[in-house]
C-alpha cells in the first residue's frame, strides 16, 4: 500500500492540474445532482416493526382515517381574557380550511367540541331528571297497584283480577329494568365524562384554544409541504387579537449545516495550523481540502434524500466528520512534507515518500473510522445505519482527498508551504534539522513511580467524569428542548400551562373486545366493555384523563385517548406506557396495545439501548484485532481498548452532566434539560472508537518502532511519546475546535452531538493516549510487547507508517535526520545494514 500510495502522490503531483479539475468537477457534478435530486429531509425517526407501529397498522387497517400523523395549532388571546364569539368563528373557519387541503384528514373545530361536551353534560342531567321522573311514575303505579289489589282481596275478587293485576306487575318489573339498565348506561356514561374532564380543547379560562390536524399519512411519512400549508391557512391570516404557535408535532426546525459557531471552530482550527505550520499557506491547504471533500461529500448524500427517507441531523453529521478528519488527514502528509524539504528531500520525491509514509497512516485511520461507521447498519436500525453509512461517505471522500489533491496541491504551492524564514535557512544550510547525533541521548524516560501517579490519576479522573452515566436517561426531543422563542417551545409552554403536561404527548390505547359479527349482543356489550377498560386505565397511577374514541364496525376493537399525568419525555410516561401493555382488562382479549408519538419515542429509544451492548462487542472486538496486526502485542490491543472503553463513558458522562442534569447550561445556550438524544451513545460509539484508534495509532507505533529497533522498554515509550505528542495535539485540537463549533447549534440533537465528539475526543486524546496509554507501556516494560511465536508468525506484517518505503527511498543520514518523525510517522529507522533488528522483537 505504502509503494502504491507513493506512485499516486509522484502521478498526482506530477499531473496536479488535472486532479484539481477532476475534483471540481466532481464537486460540481454534485452540487448538481443535490439541486437535481436532493427532497425533504424528515424531522423524526421511525423504525417499522415496533409495538407502536404494529398498533398503528392495526388502526390503519379497522378505522377509517386513523393511523395518520397529527399536528397542534395553539391559539391564544393577547389580553388573556376569553375568546370572543368572533374569533371562535375565525379559528373555526380556519380550521375548516385546513381540513380541506390535500393530506390533512380532519381538522377539530375546539369550540365545537366543547360544545358537545356541554351539551353531552346538559343532556346526562336531562336523562337522570327523566329517569328520576319515570321511577316516580312506576311507584305511584305500584302504589296505586298494590291499593287494587287489597281491594279486590277485601271484595273476594282476587282470583278472577289476579291475572290483570300479574301483568300490571310485569310491566312495573319491566319498566324498573328498563329503567335501571338506563340509569346504569347514563352514570357509565357520566363516569367516562369525568375520567375524560382533563382531555380538553379550550382551557378552563376560555383564553387558549388547541386545533388538532390529523393528517392522511404517517407522521414520519408527511411531507414538510402538507405542514407548510397547514401553517400557512393560520399564520398567514391571523386572527385579530390572537396569536398562534405550532408544536412540533407540525412545525419542523431545519438545522442550519453552517452557523457563525462553526465558523469560529474553523478559525480557531486555523490558527492551530498556522501556530504549527508557521505559514498561512500550509494552514490555509488543509482548510481547503477538507471544504472541498465535506463539500462533494454533504452534496452526494444530500442528492439522495429524493429516495431515501434521511433525517435532517444525518447531513450534518457527515459535515462534522468531513470537516474534522479532512483537516485532519492533510495535516499529516502537509506536515510530513514539510519536515522532508527542510531535511533536503527534492519536492517531487518529497510528495511521494509524505503520501506513501504519512499517506499510508491516513487511509488506515480512515479505514478504522470508516468501517465503525459502516458498522452501524449492523443494528438493524435504518435512519441509524443511514447516518453511519452518510459518515462513512464523508470519511472516504477525506481519505481520497488527501492522498490525491493534497499532493496536487502541494506541488502547485512547492516551496512557498515552508516560510520565507524557513526557505532561506534551508537554502543556506541544505537543511535545517540539527544533526540526528545532538539528540542521541533522546527523551528523559518516565520513572516508575511518575507512571503509577499517572496511571491512577487518569483513571480516577476519567471514573469520576464517568458516573454521571449511571443515570443516563435517553428519549427524542420534545417542544420542551426547543429555544425558547421558538414556535415550538411557545406552544409546548402553552398547552403545558393550560392543560397540563400530558397533553403534549398522549397515548392511543387500543383494547381487544369479546364478541363478533355473529354475536347479538357485541353492539350492546361493547359499551359495558369500553367502561370496563376505561375504568382499569383510570385507575393506574400517573394517568390525568381517559376518552373513549371508537369501537370498530364488529365491536372487537377499542381505542381510548390517554393523558399522561406528565410529559412525554418523563420516566413516569415511560413506565405507563409498559403498564399498560402488560395489562388484561378483559380477561381472555390480550394485553393493551399503545401508540401515539410519546409511544413510539420511547420504543425508538428502548430499541437502540438494546441494539447498543451488540454494537459495542462488535467495536470492542473489531478494535482488538486491529491493534493486534498493527502493534503485534496482546497487551497493547487491551489497555489501548479499555481506554476506548473509559473514555466512552467518560464522554457519556459529561453529556449527562450537561443535557441532562442541566450543569454549565447555560454557557452552551442550553435552555432545558432533558433525556440524551436516544441514538447518541451508539453513533459516540461508532465514532469515537474511529477517532481513538488514530490517535493510538500515532502515539503506539512510534514506540513499537523504536523498541523494535533497540531501544529498551521504557526509552521506547519516551521515544514514541515524543515522534507523537505534536501531531495528536494539533489534530485533537481541530477536531474539538470543529466538533465544538457544533455545541452552539439551537437545534439539541446538533448540539449535543458536537459536545459528545468534542468532549470524547478531549478525554482520549489528551488523557488516555498521551496520559494513561504511556504509563500503563511504562509499567508493563518488555511484556507490553510479548506475542506468541505461533501467532507472530500467522499474523501478516502491517506496515502502517510505510518505514520500508521510507528505508527504500532514503538512503542519507541527512535525510533521516531531523527532530523526530512527522504527522504520525515512526522514529528515523537506522538502515538494516548498519544495525540489524535484535532478534526478538520482531
Amino acid at each position: 500500500m505504502a509503494e502504491l500510495l507513493y506512485r499516486l502522490g509522484r502521478a498526482a503531483a506530477g499531473r496536479a492540474t488535472t486532479v484539481i479539475a477532476v475534483w471540481l468537477a466532481l464537486l460540481a457534478m454534485a452540487g448538481t445532482a443535490y439541486f437535481l435530486f436532493g427532497g425533504q429531509l424528515k424531522d423524526s425517526f421511525s423504525i417499522p416493526g415496533t409495538p407502536t407501529d404494529e398498533v398503528n397498522q392495526t388502526l390503519k387497517a379497522e378505522f377509517d382515517g386513523m393511523g395518520g400523523g397529527a399536528g397542534t395549532v395553539v391559539y391564544r388571546t393577547e389580553d388573556g381574557s376569553a375568546f370572543t364569539e368572533e374569533q371562535r368563528e375565525a379559528i373555526a373557519a380556519r380550521a375548516a380550511d385546513a381540513a380541506g387541503l390535500d393530506g390533512v384528514e380532519d381538522a377539530v373545530d375546539p369550540f365545537a367540541m366543547e360544545a358537545d361536551r356541554a351539551e353531552q353534560a346538559d343532556r346526562i342531567e336531562e336523562g337522570r331528571a327523566e329517569i328520576e321522573d319515570g321511577r316516580e311514575q312506576l311507584e305511584e303505579g305500584q302504589e296505586e297497584l298494590d291499593s287494587g289489589r287489597e281491594q279486590a282481596e277485601a271484595a273476594g275478587m282476587l282470583d278472577q283480577l289476579e291475572e290483570g293485576l300479574d301483568a300490571q306487575q310485569a310491566e312495573i318489573d319491566a319498566g324498573r329494568e328498563d329503567l335501571d339498565d338506563a340509569s346504569r348506561e347514563l352514570e357509565q356514561g357520566a363516569d367516562l365524562m369525568e375520567m375524560s374532564e382533563g382531555i380538553r380543547m379550550v382551557s378552563e379560562d376560555g383564553d387558549t384554544a388547541l386545533v388538532n390536524i390529523a393528517f392522511t399519512q404517517a407522521q414520519e411519512e408527511v411531507p414538510q409541504e402538507t405542514r407548510d400549508a397547514v401553517m400557512a391557512v393560520f399564520a398567514d391570516d391571523p386572527v385579530e387579537g390572537t396569536t398562534v404557535d405550532f408544536a412540533n408535532d407540525i412545525a419542523m426546525t431545519m438545522p442550519q449545516l453552517v452557523g457563525p459557531a462553526e465558523v469560529i471552530g474553523l478559525v480557531v482550527a486555523a490558527v492551530v495550523l498556522v501556530v504549527m505550520l508557521g505559514t498561512l499557506i500550509g494552514a490555509g491547504l488543509p482548510i481547503l481540502t477538507a471544504l472541498v471533500g465535506v463539500g462533494l461529500a454533504t452534496a452526494t448524500a444530500m442528492s439522495l434524500s429524493g429516495v431515501l427517507e434521511m433525517a435532517s441531523v444525518t447531513p450534518i453529521l457527515g459535515l462534522m466528520l468531513g470537516l474534522a478528519v479532512g483537516i485532519d488527514y492533510a495535516l499529516f502528509i502537509v506536515n510530513r512534507h514539510r519536515r522532508q524539504l527542510k531535511q533536503g528531500v527534492e519536492i517531487g520525491e518529497s510528495i511521494g515518500l509524505a503520501n506513501g509514509t504519512a499517506g499510508n497512516a491516513v487511509v488506515f485511520a480512515g479505514t478504522t473510522v470508516l468501517i465503525a461507521l459502516l458498522g452501524l447498519n449492523l443494528t438493524g436500525i435504518g435512519f441509524l445505519g443511514l447516518m453511519g453509512t452518510v459518515g462513512a461517505i464523508a470519511i472516504f471522500v477525506a481519505v481520497l482527498v488527501a492522498v490525491t489533491l493534497v499532493p496536487a496541491l502541494l506541488a502547485l504551492v512547492g516551496p512557498r508551504i515552508l516560510s520565507r524564514r524557513e526557505r532561506a535557512r534551508h537554502g543556506a544550510d541544505g537543511a535545517d534539522d540539527a544533526p540526528s547525533g545532538s539528540r542521541a541521548a533522546g527523551p528523559k524516560p518516565m520513572s516508575l513511580g511518575s507512571a503509577l501517579a499517572r496511571t491512577a490519576a487518569a483513571a480516577i479522573a476519567l471514573g469520576v467524569i464517568a458516573l454521571p452515566a449511571l443515570d443516563l436517561r435517553v428519549g427524542m426531543p420534545d417542544g420542551s428542548s426547543e429555544p425558547h422563542e421558538s414556535t415550538q417551545h411557545r406552544a409546548y409552554t402553552a398547552i403545558s400551562e393550560e392543560f397540563g403536561e400530558g397533553q403534549n404527548g398522549p397515548l392511543l390505547v387500543a383494547a381487544r373486545l369479546p364478541g363478533g359479527p355473529t354475536d347479538d349482543a357485541a353492539e350492546a356489550n361493547a359499551v359495558d366493555y369500553q367502561y370496563q377498560v376505561a375504568e382499569e386505565l383510570y385507575s393506574r397511577d400517573g394517568v390525568a384523563a381517559v376518552a373513549p374514541i371508537d369501537v370498530n364496525e364488529d365491536g372487537t376493537l377499542a381505542i381510548f385517548q390517554v393523558l399522561p399525568e406528565e410529559g412525554p419525555s418523563s420516566p413516569l410516561t415511560t413506565e405507563l406506557v409498559h403498564t399498560f401493555r402488560d395489562m388484561e382488562p378483559i380477561h381472555g382479549t390480550g394485553t393493551l396495545g399503545v401508540a401515539g408519538m410519546a409511544s413510539g419515542n420511547i420504543d425508538i429509544s428502548e430499541t437502540l439501548s438494546s441494539a447498543l451492548p451488540v454494537y459495542l462487542t462488535v467495536v470492542v472486538g473489531l478494535s482488538l484485532v486491529i491493534l493486534l496486526l498493527v502493534f503485534r502485542s496482546l497487551y497493547v490491543p487491551v489497555v489501548a481498548t479499555l481506554g476506548f472503553i473509559l473514555s466512552y463513558f467518560a464522554a457519556l458522562g459529561g453529556v449527562v452532566a450537561v443535557y441532562q442534569w442541566g450543569w454549565l447550561g447555560a454557557v452552551i445556550g442550553l435552555e432545558t434539560p432533558g433525556p440524551v438524544l436516544n441514538f447518541l451513545p451508539t453513533l459516540l460509539a461508532g465514532i469515537l472508537f474511529g477517532l481513538a484508534m488514530d490517535y493510538m495509532l500515532f502515539i503506539g507505533t512510534g514506540m513499537r518502532e523504536a523498541y523494535v529497533h533497540g531501544a529498551s522498554a521504557r526509552d521506547a515509550v519516551a521515544q514514541g511519546f515524543r515522534a507523537g505528542r505534536s501531531v495528536v495535539t494539533a489534530a485533537a485540537i481541530i477536531m474539538i475546535s470543529v466538533f465544538g463549533g457544533f455545541i452552539f447549534s439551537e437545534t439539541m440533537m446538533i448540539s449535543s452531538m458536537g459536545f459528545a465528539l468534542a468532549f470524547g475526543v478531549l478525554l482520549d486524546a489528551f488523557v488516555v493516549r498521551m496520559l494513561l496509554i504511556p504509563a500503563l507501556m511504562r509499567l508493563a516494560g518488555d511484556a507490553a510487547w510479548w506475542l506468541p511465536k505461533w501467532l507472530d508468525r500467522i499474523l501478516p506484517d502491517v506496515d502502517v507508517e510505510g518505514s520500508a518505503l521510507e528505508r527504500r527511498h532514503l538512503h542519507t543520514e541527512d535525510a533521516r535526520g531531523g527532530d523526530g518523525p512527522a504527522a504520525g510517522t515512526a522514529p528515523p529507522v537506522p538502515d538494516p545494514s548498519d544495525d540489524p533488528v535484535p532478534s526478538g522483537r520482531r
